[in-house]
């Protein structure tokens, strides 16, 4: 009997955090929770690991630069949306730069937002994974939605 393997794809998302507000994106023209925010983050590619991946998307975005050492584990959610998914969170420990949009035509806005107040059309797994909090231990935290 053949078995049928899930092929999910992996998304990462970077914490960037100072002065307690939270960098999030305004998605747009993606057609994927477009007109709401979103962390910094992309799809893992080929032959690259979940801290590189979030290290290059992250400068991809937002011109911030950061090392995959840089980077810490907060957690993981896997999901059913449109497909079966797993998304990783890690936090940016320190980056250079300042924050700018650098695509414009899969983000409409940039900005740093109080973890208390986030606005209200915040991606509803990203909302989950700011309320997890801190990573619990070496290997953090897991959660599982939609199932």
């Amino acid at each position: 009997m053949m078995v049928k393997r899930a092929c999910i794809p992996t998304g990462v998302h970077v914490l960037c955090e100072r002065e307690g507000r939270v960098l999030l994106l305004r998605r747009a023209g993606t057609g994927f929770f477009d007109g709401l925010y979103s962390l910094p983050g992309g799809h893992l590619e080929q032959e690259e690991s979940i801290l590189q991946a979030a290290a290059r998307e992250l400068e991809e975005e937002t011109g911030l630069h950061t090392e995959p050492g840089g980077l810490a584990w907060l957690g993981v959610i896997h999901r059913r949306s449109d497909t079966n998914r797993i998304d990783f969170f890690l936090r940016a420990l320190c980056w250079q730069g300042e924050p700018i949009l650098r695509e414009p035509d899969k983000c409409s806005g940039m900005g740093w937002f109080a973890r208390n107040d986030l606005p209200k059309e915040t991606v509803p797994y990203v909302e989950v994974a700011l309320e997890a909090g801190e990573c619990a231990g070496e290997g953090g935290w897991l959660r599982e939605l939609g199932w």
